[in-house]
């Protein structure tokens, strides 16, 4: 009897723990998904070959990715019932909040802020962002561009109203970059790339020191309320976390991944990496994410690009805090 009792109860603990870290993960009853089909937005040579490259991918549901090159488009296909996820940055949020848009922000990943940058044509005298005065400046409307692009003219002593201001597509803006009907252009990603290595851009300034690396999560109230949708929102979050966590230190691959997606060249992806500002995470909803959006919404509000004030508080939803909060260790 007493040789068998510290098995029971070997048994017993470690049963324990299990529950125990179930309950940390904000694990719920298996559930059968198999039928459940999720709307994603996803960008070209992201989350798409992400979750492929880093063995993610196998789903017990199915994903129907819809492409869109910027967080407006994504926001719109939320509003409209055409997508249950999406992401973006913190800025097209903050016209949902205005427009009393249908989309909740349930995460946040951390991204490089160096690819997010303010280029100059190789052949322009402009040296500085005061040297934009008067010039053809290009941007993506309610993006990071804007934002960025805003706060530096600010920082300069100009606003919008002192430039030619630009709003174009980033494909459209690589094609008018090249063409010369811009001296200069606020953008991100891989377009900005391409514009370095193949047209000579140069950087004036990149987006470290006025975006926070935030970049939310966008969801669909109605995908929310379903109780299977939400399920498998939540599955597909743990596996979009273990992907990005898993790019710091197989980023070969995914730039391999990438470029079979998008033509970039594995080398330039690289050197994107390489000189990256920070490295990628993607985490819960936390009282300094939303302090952080709210911030934006105020610089927003002061330097004129909104027409009042916007609430970006009620718009964060936390329901998948529990289920990507990173362990106690």
């Amino acid at each position: 009897m007493t040789s068998d009792f510290p098995i029971d109860r070997r048994r017993l603990l470690q049963a324990a723990a299990g529950w125990s870290a179930l309950a940390a993960a904000g694990a719920a009853p298996a559930r059968d998904l198999s039928g459940v089909t999720l709307r994603v937005g996803t960008y070209k040579g992201l989350w798409r070959p992400l979750l492929q490259a880093s063995g993610q991918a196998n789903t017990p549901y199915k994903i129907d990715w819809r492409e869109f090159n910027n967080g407006v488009l994504h926001i719109e296909a939320i509003n409209g019932d055409a997508l249950d996820l999406g992401s973006g940055s913190e800025i097209p949020p903050v016209f949902a909040a205005r427009q009393k848009s249908s989309v909740r922000l349930v995460a946040v990943t951390h991204e490089d802020l160096n690819n997010q940058a303010t280029l100059a044509r190789k052949d322009s005298p402009i040296r500085r962002i005061a040297d934009f005065k008067g010039k053809r400046v290009g941007y993506v409307r309610a993006t990071t561009s804007h934002y960025y692009l805003a706060r530096q003219l600010a920082e300069a002593g100009l606003s919008f109203s002192d430039i030619q201001a630009v709003s174009l597509t980033p494909s459209d803006g690589l094609s008018a970059f090249a063409r010369g009907d811009l001296d200069a252009w606020a953008i991100y990603g891989y377009n900005g790339q391409l514009a370095r290595t193949q047209y000579g851009a140069r950087t004036i300034k990149t987006g470290v020191g006025y975006l926070s690396g935030n970049f939310p999560i966008y969801a669909n109230p109605r995908a929310l309320d379903d109780e299977l949708r939400s399920a498998a929102l939540g599955d597909l979050l743990q596996r979009l976390q273990r992907a990005f966590a898993w790019i710091n230190g197989n980023f070969l691959a995914y730039a391999r991944a990438q470029s079979a997606e998008t033509r970039v060249p594995v080398g330039d992806l690289v050197e994107l990496f390489n000189g990256r500002s920070g490295d990628y995470s993607l985490g819960p909803v936390t009282d300094a994410v939303v302090r952080s959006h709210q911030e934006v919404a105020d610089t927003f509000l002061k330097i004129g690009v909104l027409d009042g004030p916007a609430d970006v508080k009620p718009l964060w939803d936390r329901r998948f805090e529990s289920l990507l909060r990173p362990p106690v260790v």
